[in-house]
């Protein structure tokens, strides 16, 4: 039908903003942040000449992000003098689109009813009639299953720069890249399998409205509190799956220069860096709908909030949907923050420190915490 057709095209070009904007964003936030952290100015060269004045918009810095993409999409494209020109042009899109494509089975707010938004219009209202709609591009039953099956199409392109490359510094960040996601990816699963034990689904949506009550009365049922270990594990997964530091070592530009992709220059370079920062903003979303509640906010339901005491307060539907929207959008950019934090904190590991702290520490403590909580589950419900 062509309202459901205007719907996920609004939601399509919502979800390609929000991820745009925060991978830009996110490039500044990671420049200010360290200066912050290290007793320094940071970016302030890049601005913006209003015309015919002197007046010079620097806006602490948040021009450079701009100045850095028209930088890399007018840059000669520099190749290596023998390489595989096919997996060498085509690699840097596998690491890119599939990052956006996790997204969009990613919940960014509960149910859309566009008749009450707009009820103002009458034949806007009328058009939409009774219809609603998830809030997330892609409404599937399995989301979690299809962003691990998305999730691990990165590490193919990683590996096919590195060996497309014929560099032997690319071809070590590519089989380092490998093993690394390898390794962190399974630690990911095993501790959301503890949550798909709690609330016996696989659906996004559904795992937030589960987190949508309240634990002993005043605390938020989000999935940190009832599986906090799991939590903690989770986000150190996503963050080496990531290559962040300090799992930083494909590319370890000590070591190996770029890592896998040493011999990239250009927009081909910028794909890499700019999947990075969106896979900040996507591992951000995707914690937060596992672990803080989605969208939600303690006490607040569809049709307002609702306090202890019997205190309501009632809220039209698009002030509902706004709340939503802004609340998600906040939490995604202070994970992202911490992330960027966590980074200007902590020195490199060696490889082989990260290769055992993945098999040797991570993943019994995701299996005790797995078949503890298979036994909880067990005895709660009989």
């Amino acid at each position: 039908m062509m309202q459901d057709l205007v719907v996920y095209v609004a939601y399509a070009v919502y979800a390609l903003l929000v991820l745009l904007i925060f991978a830009t964003v996110l490039t500044w936030v990671e420049r200010k942040q360290a200066a912050v952290m290290a007793d320094r100015i940071g970016a302030n060269r890049a601005y913006v000449r209003i015309p015919f004045t002197q007046i010079k918009l620097i806006w602490i810095g948040l021009f450079h992000g701009l100045a850095d993409g028209l930088k890399m999409l007018l840059k000669e494209d520099f190749r290596p003098a023998t390489y595989d020109q096919f997996a060498y042009t085509i690699a840097p899109w596998i690491v890119f689109v599939p990052v956006l494509l996790v997204f969009g089975v990613i919940p960014f707010g509960g149910t859309l009813v566009p008749a009450q938004i707009f009820s103002g219009i009458p034949a806007l209202a009328e058009w939409f009639g009774t219809r609603s709609y998830q809030m997330r591009l892609a409404d599937l039953d399995g989301g979690l299953l299809v962003i691990f099956a998305f999730g691990g199409l990165p590490v193919i392109g990683a590996m096919l720069a590195g060996w497309s490359s014929n560099n032997k510094f690319s071809m070590l960040g590519a089989l380092r890249a490998g093993s690394q996601m390898i390794s962190y990816e399974l630690i990911m699963g095993l501790t959301v399998l503890g949550l798909i034990l709690i609330y016996g689904t696989v659906d996004l949506s559904a795992m937030v409205a589960q987190q949508s009550g309240m634990i002993f009365g005043f605390l938020p049922a989000w999935g940190i509190f009832v599986q906090p270990f799991a939590a903690i594990l989770f986000l150190v997964a996503a963050m080496a799956e990531n290559r962040r530091a300090p799992f930083d070592l494909p590319e370890a530009e000590s070591e190996l220069i770029a890592g896998f992709f040493t011999e990239y220059s250009a927009m081909k370079m910028g794909l890499f860096m700019f999947a990075e920062f969106i896979e900040i903003a996507v591992l951000s979303a995707l914690f937060l709908t596992l672990f803080l509640g989605g969208a939600n906010l303690p006490y607040m339901s569809d049709a307002g909030f609702a306090f202890p005491g019997g205190y309501t307060l009632a809220l039209s539907h698009w002030a509902v949907v706004l709340i939503q929207v802004v609340v998600f959008l906040v939490k995604m950019l202070l994970m992202s923050s911490f992330q960027i934090l966590v980074r200007w904190t902590l020195p490199r590991f060696r490889y082989d420190q990260l290769l055992g702290f993945a098999w040797k520490f991570m993943l019994p403590l995701c299996l005790a915490n797995l078949v503890v909580t298979a036994l909880a589950v067990w005895l709660l419900r009989g």
